[in-house]
């Protein structure tokens, strides 16, 4: 499988608090996702708390991560965080006027 990174953002991605997840490759013990949003923000109260450890890297907008102990994290492209599993968070910006696209890999 080959592709670009960049190339065919689902038209849904230019509405306004868009989250789409597109699975580039999986394995036994790991899986890559684009994430694309614009103007996305986890729901107020909602904090993501997975069973997997998630590497990100912001590679186009502008994002910011909360944390449940109260650290929050600014993102620019290039920036990366890993987030051990089990460790609360939630997006809590991202861009209102440009796409930001994220490269995750989730892993055990």
């Amino acid at each position: 499988m080959t592709g670009n990174i960049f190339t065919d953002i689902p038209v849904d991605s230019a509405k306004s608090g868009a989250e789409i997840f597109q699975s580039l490759a999986s394995g036994l013990h790991a899986r890559v996702e684009r994430i694309i949003s614009r103007g996305y923000s986890t729901e107020p109260g909602y904090w993501y708390d997975q069973a997997e450890a998630e590497w990100v890297m912001l590679l186009q907008g502008a994002a910011t991560l909360d944390f449940e102990d109260g650290e929050q994290i600014c993102l620019a492209a290039g920036d990366y965080v890993d987030i051990p599993a089990g460790r609360k968070h939630r997006v809590a910006w991202t861009d209102p006027d440009a796409v930001t696209i994220w490269l995750a890999v989730y892993y055990t």
